[in-house]
């Protein structure tokens, strides 16, 4: 990929020596290159060029301004398709009994099993490559015995856009909780 580097317009002798330089190290081609004739002050036709020349190899300055992406208005205010609410409750089962289906309850295995755990859901859900939604994944692992326990949570967000998907599961020692939020990103 070939990046602009200057545009030159010049004028009588710089302009001669600046195109013979650059015919000189290869960076004119007939491509880049424009002549046109314009009229002086004093009604002379004078002959102009002006010369793109490429770079082949980028530097460490391109490299800084590809990081940021300059993206342009779509003055799209709605997904083209919503998230797939269902899709993901099937997902999240899955994943979950997968997961925990034989586990009893230990404070570190579930502890890194959580983390595990919203990696996968989050790569499996990010498959279906829907377009400007945001994903927040959050799971609860604890012991099941003879206690109860609120999650609460909320959420600022836009009902016909934004969507969420939960799934509890449990088993002989310990319970999961799995939540998905999608929030579509205007």
């Amino acid at each position: 990929m070939s990046l602009p580097l200057q545009v030159i317009l010049m004028p009588d002798i710089a302009e001669d020596r600046a195109t013979q330089s650059l015919k000189k190290r290869g960076s004119m081609s007939s491509l880049s290159s424009h002549e046109f004739r314009r009229k002086d002050l004093h009604g002379r036709t004078k002959d102009s060029m002006s010369t793109v020349s490429y770079m082949d190899e980028p530097s460490q300055r391109d490299d800084v301004s590809r990081l940021t992406v300059q993206m342009e208005n779509t003055y799209q205010l709605g997904p083209t398709k919503h998230f797939p609410v269902v899709t993901v409750n099937h997902i999240l089962k899955d994943v979950l009994t997968n997961y925990l289906q034989e586990e009893a309850y230990e404070p570190e295995l579930c502890r890194q099993m959580t983390k595990t755990i919203s990696e996968v859901i989050k790569a499996r859900v990010k498959d279906f490559i829907l377009p400007r939604y945001k994903l927040i994944v959050i799971i609860h692992i604890g012991q099941l015995s003879s206690q109860s326990i609120f999650i609460g949570s909320r959420c600022l967000w836009d009902p016909k856009n934004d969507a969420v998907s939960s799934y509890v599961f449990r088993n002989s020692s310990l319970f999961a909780v799995a939540n998905v939020y999608a929030v579509y990103f205007e």
